[in-house]
């Protein structure tokens, strides 16, 4: 964990990710080629397969995922991110998104062959996510999960002498907060096998590095809530030292290691 995340269960700041809804397509990064492989085959999408997506954000994901010919459902709660992902999939006929929390969603009558979710299954209330995801699912229907941190990697130095910028900036900054290598880290699949609905639980890593230049490093942390919901002042200071720090120390860029899990599951019943 790192100043990164480590406030991201924080559910007042679910709804930050709509202000910038641009930003967020421009910067955010698309997720590796093997972890779409693996989930197309898992879930087996393809022509005829109809897919749930939950928090689609701006289609980081559904884009990849719609090319293996699957019709998509995607749940969306921010009208802006839910504009942009349309825009983006105005290619795929099968795919439809739909403004939504996905608490209050009503599904339709005819239970779905898989449902996905990238990067926000932990923005969903913890009592609905994992019961509803079941409900809505067809007996032997497959659940995709993908969890995403940032770990210890690339341009170590950067993330460790970076810290002290939080914690000029950033009064909740765990003093020494430092990243996790993936090896190190403890999935808890628990909400998971402990359902009554789900069976066969199974978690793959797939690891992911960029570049980023200054500019586009600044860019990438307006994205993440926790950076947005700082007061004005705090987060420009803080992100105008990130800046000179990669300008002045790291010859204006530095790398970034990203660790995605997919947790998969299959619902009892198939």
């Amino acid at each position: 964990m790192d100043a990164l995340e480590f406030r991201a269960a924080n559910p007042r700041l679910r709804d930050i990710f709509d202000e910038d809804a641009e930003r967020y397509e421009r910067a955010r990064p698309r997720y590796p080629a093997s972890l779409i492989e693996e989930l197309v085959r898992v879930t087996g999408a393809g022509p005829g397969v109809r897919v749930l997506e939950i928090a689609p954000g701006t289609g980081k994901l559904t884009v990849d995922l719609a090319g293996s010919g699957c019709a998509i459902t995607a749940v969306e709660i921010g009208p802006s991110m839910a504009a942009v992902a349309r825009r983006r999939l105005a290619a795929f006929t099968g795919v439809e998104v739909v403004v939504s929390a996905f608490e209050q969603w009503r599904p339709p009558a005819e239970p779905f062959d898989a449902v996905v979710c990238a990067t926000a299954f932990h923005w969903l209330d913890p009592e609905v996510r994992v019961p509803k995801t079941a409900r809505v699912l067809r007996p032997g229907g497959r659940l995709g999960i993908v969890a995403t941190h940032h770990v210890a990697g690339g341009t170590e130095d950067f993330f460790a002498e970076v810290q002290r910028c939080y914690e000029r900036w950033d009064p909740a900054t765990p003093p020494g907060l430092r990243q996790t290598r993936e090896s190190d880290l403890a999935t808890d699949t628990g909400e998971f096998t402990r359902s009554p609905y789900l069976t066969d639980v199974t978690v793959h890593g797939h690891a992911q590095e960029i570049t980023y230049t200054a500019d586009q490093y600044v860019d990438v942390l307006l994205t993440y809530s926790n950076h947005r919901a700082l007061p004005g002042p705090a987060r420009g200071g803080l992100l105008a030292d990130v800046r000179e720090l990669i300008e002045s120390r790291y010859d204006g860029a530095v790398t970034k290691r990203y660790w995605h899990e997919l947790v998969t599951a299959v619902r009892v019943g198939g």
